[in-house]
């Protein structure tokens, strides 16, 4: 697949280096040749300098013919006018990353449509629907629906005393029959686990599951679900503002910014939510806003460190959900073995949004989400496919992949090794990063 992406910023770059990683022809366009020059000698990329509203950079990067054109600068006008200008030019879709919650209501599409944008993506959104649903249920760190809640997969910490602990999968497997373990995240890196591996304290395992299961999962992981009410984020930003008007009345809110004008905007834009000027990074602030109170803390500044220590902080003082904005990826390892709750990355949700496109032409049913290194994806297996030869036990798959869960007419099941896997299945694939594309070769 062409993919052109317009934008070397923090989405765009992460982008550009997670799709080079799938042997996908990528053009990256970027007016800083310092940023480019870096990417050209390590990552399997072309790189062009120069403005992407601009016809001859848009034509000296074959935007004529490639498959996919992604604008992801940090300005969401040049965004659309990019996207514009390359389906004039004869590209077949095109991605436009926005920051107007405006532009993705339903009767605005049709405007979109007409000047040649076919979707657009709004991390700060995707990042808002993610704490919600991190407050929602709070004794898990990762949760992922597919087919309308049919399969879920959830991520859960283990911790010390947990009946799992020191158990081998296989003997889990034989006492239990409601879940798979998908992966295992370990000290920084992600295990596609065999039945001979055991769990550790401190392990972030991936179960796939049903919905009429999920609260057995939480059972044996030794969780509970904490009622959330009072909400204390960190940070007024664009997350803040869309998370309040998203779930508003659900929670009381209350939001620490230490930007004055900031503080007034948002008493404008949040008008359900407390606003206070204060610097949450300093403890007596936190006690005098009744940090001891809450039932949650969310992170939303601009700096991932300060973000992670004010998480733990609030742990201490007894708060039952932390949630941090992690953009760093590289600290995202680090902030998973800490005690904190949830952790939200920008780049990792528009990229799970945008990858959607590479799976499935229909966006609506196909499901992608991306981990720091490893990917969910739900794949529909074609006629005749690969994987529909032989059992699973005798499929011959490599170890950095596992079939977690499918879809057959409309119901969600398990997938064991002696599962047939039938033309029609939606498939729920666990893999490391970059084995992706490989792996859809079995379902095509």
């Amino acid at each position: 697949m062409k993919i052109v992406i317009a934008g070397a910023g923090e989405v765009g770059l992460h982008l550009a280096k997670l799709l080079s990683r799938e042997e996908q022809d990528i053009t990256l366009i970027d007016s800083n040749g310092t940023t480019l020059a870096s990417l050209d000698a390590n990552y399997n990329l072309m790189t062009l300098q120069g403005a992407p509203t601009s016809f001859r950079v848009q034509r000296e990067a074959g935007v004529g013919d490639c498959d996919l054109f992604i604008a992801v600068t940090p300005y969401e006008t040049r965004n659309v006018v990019a996207c514009s200008m390359a389906k004039s030019l004869g590209a077949k879709r095109t991605v436009a990353r926005i920051d107007n919650y405006e532009f993705t209501e339903e009767q605005n599409r049709p405007y979109f449509k007409h000047l040649g944008v076919n979707q657009l993506v709004y991390p700060e959104y995707l990042a808002a629907k993610e704490i919600a649903q991190a407050l929602e249920r709070t004794w898990v760190r990762t949760w992922f629906e597919i087919h309308d809640g049919e399969l879920l997969v959830v991520g859960v910490k283990i911790r010390e005393g947990a009946r799992l602990c020191g158990m081998q999968l296989k003997e889990l497997a034989m006492q239990q029959h409601f879940f798979h373990v998908a992966a295992i995240k370990r000290n920084h890196e992600t295990i596609i686990p065999r039945g001979d591996d055991i769990i550790h304290p401190a392990d972030i395992l991936y179960f796939t599951t049903t919905r009429d299961h999920i609260n057995d999962i939480r059972d044996i992981c030794g969780k509970r679900q904490e009622n959330i009410r009072n909400v204390l984020i960190m940070g007024g930003s664009r997350i803040a503002v869309r998370l309040v008007a998203l779930v508003g009345d659900r929670y009381r809110f209350k939001i620490l910014e230490i930007n004055r004008d900031r503080c007034l905007k948002l008493v404008e834009r949040c008008p359900g939510a407390r606003i206070v000027h204060a610097d949450a990074r300093d403890a007596d602030t936190l006690i005098e806003e009744g940090i001891e109170d809450m039932d949650a803390f969310v992170a939303l500044t601009d700096s991932s460190e300060t973000n992670i220590l004010s998480s733990l902080s609030a742990k201490e003082y007894g708060v039952h959900k932390t949630i941090a904005e992690v953009e760093e990826v590289q600290f995202i390892s680090q902030a998973e073995n800490l005690n904190i709750g949830t952790i939200i990355n920008k780049k990792l949700l528009a990229s799970s949004s945008i990858f959607q496109m590479l799976l499935s032409s229909d966006t609506q049913s196909s499901k992608f989400m991306a981990l720091a290194d490893a990917d969910v994806a739900e794949l529909e297996v074609m006629p005749g496919a690969k994987v529909t030869r032989a059992l699973v036990k005798d499929l011959g798959l490599s170890r950095d992949m596992t079939l977690a869960g499918l879809i057959r007419d409309g119901k969600g099941m398990l997938v064991g090794g002696m599962t047939q896997i039938q033309a029609g299945d939606h498939v729920v694939v666990f893999c490391l990063q970059g084995a992706i594309h490989k792996i859809e070769r079995l379902f095509t």
